[in-house]
């Protein structure tokens, strides 16, 4: 069972996790996402919170409505987030990132860029 953040909007939660599987190709460009159904019994939720998920990735570009059929993912879709989720995480993560690694005195080679220990 997913532990929902008080401190964010559920839909907003949810369409991050929606948005992050998107990055993973899942589903594809051109393909269906679950419906809203689907997803409300997935993930427990009030249908129109769902529906507010899916309408903020539609906001962003991200899917299609394609009349009597659903939400598909649009061409594009993966790379236009990947670029609007590249510069946030540089402009707002990685600073914050970068600086507590200096706290930490960890420097750059002891760093493990593989899932290795």
């Amino acid at each position: 069972m997913q532990a929902w953040d008080q401190k964010q909007p559920i839909y907003q939660q949810l369409a991050d996790m929606l948005a992050a599987a998107l990055l993973d190709g899942e589903p594809p460009e051109g393909e269906a996402m679950p419906s809203v159904r689907a997803l409300a019994g997935r993930y427990l939720l009030n249908p129109l919170t769902v529906n507010r998920a899916l309408q903020a990735l539609g906001d962003e570009g991200l899917l299609e409505s394609r009349r009597g059929l659903g939400l598909y993912v649009m061409p594009g879709a993966r790379e236009r987030l990947r670029a609007a989720e590249r510069q946030r995480f540089l402009a707002t993560e990685w600073p914050r990132l970068r600086e507590r690694l200096r706290r930490l005195g960890i420097a750059a080679n002891e760093l493990n860029w593989e899932d290795k220990p």
